[in-house]
């Protein structure tokens, strides 16, 4: 009888357990599908303004110039994007997109930002010591950037009971590296309605 009545009190106990902790249903969906769950910057609004601020100062005339001049494509870096919304939006996504949309144009050349430049700075340092030396890359070869990308992410958000408005704007301007003109300023803008 009491083996009967602890098997029971496991058993309802199992069940309780099971119930406090549902296993979540996960779908896997293609990474390219739009989804909008909260209205915040997602996945998608990094991806689209990547592609459409790459592809717009790609347009301009600054790249025809530099062709023509220096018969060779120009090299860009992707420098700093200040995320100055309202939001934690990570920059490091976004510069990976534009740098993805670079390199895909076939325009341009592109170099790593500073901080990964450091990284392989230091990898080239520690082959001195301990690589081979017919497979020693050498310092002094690095390819110097022609252009820097820069620019901010800001948001203005407004509501009103259960609707809020987010509106996102990315600045962003290209500088040549040797003499500082900006040779190309683009924005690009979103605007989020979310009913709650």
């Amino acid at each position: 009888m009491k083996t009967t009545f602890y098997l029971s009190l496991l058993t309802l106990t199992m069940l309780w357990i099971s119930g406090c902790n549902p296993t979540p249903k996960i779908t896997r969906i293609d990474p390219n599908e739009v989804t909008d769950l909260s209205g915040r910057w997602n996945d998608t609004d990094s991806r689209l303004v990547a592609e459409e601020m790459t592809r717009s100062s790609l347009e301009e005339s600054w790249l025809r110039r530099f062709r023509e001049k220096n018969d060779r494509r120009p090299v860009v870096i992707v420098g700093m994007i200040l995320n100055k919304s309202h939001e934690h939006i990570d920059a490091d996504t976004y510069i990976k997109d534009m740098e993805r949309e670079y390199i895909k144009s076939g325009l341009v050349r592109v170099v790593t930002n500073d901080v990964f430049r450091q990284k392989l700075r230091d990898e080239r340092a520690d082959q001195q010591d301990f690589a081979d030396p017919s497979t020693q890359k050498k310092f002094g070869k690095e390819l110097g950037a022609d252009f820097m990308v820069f620019g901010n992410i800001s948001s203005i958000v407004d509501g009103a009971g259960r609707n809020r408005v987010i509106f996102y704007q990315v600045n962003l301007e290209l500088a040549d590296i040797e003499t500082n003109e900006l040779v190309w300023i683009g924005d690009k803008k979103i605007k989020k309605m979310v009913r709650n």
